[in-house]
């Protein structure tokens, strides 16, 4: 029912959506909140309707015949089925955001990694730009480990 709407926002520049943030909430902070949830929302919402629909018809007919209540189909049944898909739109949305995060940094100024990239290009410290691309990759890296960790936590 969404396809449309989701097909038309999701490849939308992240950046694209900087000035709306910035108009809708006058401040730059909650403007790179706004650019950072509205670009890596996409992948969690994919992969999920992608776990949905695959859930076996056998899963939910037994359920049927259980007579099992909405709530028990969905924490018994969906979620622990729908899990591995719902992980992986995590991790891939916390790529995006990564790398969404250091952008929208650069544009609105003031703090964080993509301030301090920008502030070194304009200083022409190139030196501390590598450093900061290694710092971005670090953290990125380790917050991948970590959701995989967590994803092995589960079992399915």
């Amino acid at each position: 029912m969404f396809a449309p709407i989701i097909s038309l926002l999701r490849p939308v520049s992240p950046l694209a959506w900087l000035p709306i943030g910035l108009m809708v909430f006058k401040a730059a902070s909650p403007a790179s909140i706004w650019v950072i949830f509205i670009s890596a929302i996409w992948p969690m919402i994919l992969n999920t309707a992608a776990g949905v629909a695959q859930v076996p018809q056998d899963y939910l007919n037994v359920a049927r015949v259980l007579k099992l209540n909405e709530w028990k189909v969905v924490t018994k049944i969906l979620f622990p089925a729908v899990l591995p898909h719902v992980l992986t739109g995590v991790r891939l949305s916390i790529g995006v955001a990564w790398l969404v995060i250091v952008a929208a940094e650069m544009l609105t100024g003031g703090v964080g990694l993509g301030f301090w990239v920008w502030d070194e290009w304009n200083n022409l410290n190139v030196e501390h730009i590598i450093i900061a691309i290694f710092v971005v990759g670090i953290v990125g890296l380790l917050l991948e480990q970590a959701l995989m960790l967590l994803a092995k936590r589960f079992q399915y």
